[in-house]
């Protein structure tokens, strides 16, 4: 082993290190990721985003722990390639290096905000079914609740509903939804 060090110098092994520690835990960080461990570790690096609750258009952060990794494991493997195979000399080996790591941080970005865009929340917001129009699907008894089927945001949905006026309603009648208490549907009936 110290056989295979022995004709590096200080500057090769700096490489190395970085190539080695940085894909270590990009390779450790894919894995945990794949077995769906990597949820529950801290990766925000004191910028005040809390790991549990990061908002999707927040995506990519410049020191995230993807990008640190993937930077230093480009960084080790450009530098090294460049400095001891292309003898193109330590400023070059730096600035070339330099680029490959955040050109890796820049796609890893690009990924995450690729990703960021297929996430949708799939919630409904009750309050914007104000004005919507149905049919009563379950009677709704005098002071009660029933349900109705609302045509809301292109699809036909079912939802608790009481009556405006307090009355019954029977099943089948056309209704418009009046306002919004709690998650249910306040309604009268279409005239």
């Amino acid at each position: 082993m110290a056989n295979a060090f022995s004709n590096l110098n200080g500057f090769e092994i700096f490489f190395l290190i970085c190539a080695v520690v940085g894909g270590f835990f990009v390779l450790a960080r894919l894995i945990m990721q794949f077995i769906g461990a990597g949820a529950d570790i801290d990766t925000d690096l004191d910028t005040g985003i809390d790991a549990q609750h990061v908002d999707s258009d927040i995506g990519f952060k410049a020191l995230s722990m993807h990008s640190l990794t993937s930077f230093f494991m480009m960084f080790g493997l450009v530098g090294l390639a460049l400095y001891r195979q292309n003898r193109a000399g330590m400023f070059l080996s730096v600035l070339g290096a330099s680029v490959a790591g955040l050109f890796s941080v820049w796609v890893i970005g690009r990924i995450f905000a690729s990703v960021g865009r297929l996430q949708s929340s799939g919630n409904l917001v009750t309050a914007s079914a104000v004005g919507s129009t149905g049919t009563v699907y379950l009677g709704i008894p005098k002071g009660g609740t029933g349900r109705v089927s609302v045509n809301f945001r292109g699809r036909l949905r079912e939802f608790d509903a009481s009556a405006a006026d307090g009355e019954a309603i029977a099943t089948g009648t056309p209704i418009r939804v009046v306002r919004v208490e709690a998650s249910v549907l306040v309604v009268e009936k279409i005239r």
